[in-house]
């Protein structure tokens, strides 16, 4: 099963990104987005940003994820 993930921007170097959530951190491409800024909140499937989503979405979806106790 492939799952793609909420996570926030914490590092930006120049088409790479490190993300964070649920305490995990990532390091991740972020040359399919334009203008990722430090904070946005970001998909990540396959090792790469694919879409930015507000914190609101972020938030739901995250407690969608604890709910189904993906994170164990």
């Amino acid at each position: 099963m492939c799952l793609a993930v909420p996570m926030k921007v914490i590092e930006i170097n120049n088409d790479m990104a490190v993300v964070e959530s649920a305490g995990l951190r990532r390091e991740v491409g972020i040359m399919l987005l334009d203008k990722v800024k430090l904070n946005d909140w970001v998909i990540i499937h396959a090792g790469f940003a694919i879409s930015k989503l507000t914190k609101k979405q972020a938030r739901e979806t995250l407690a969608l994820f604890k709910e189904g106790d993906f994170f164990g």
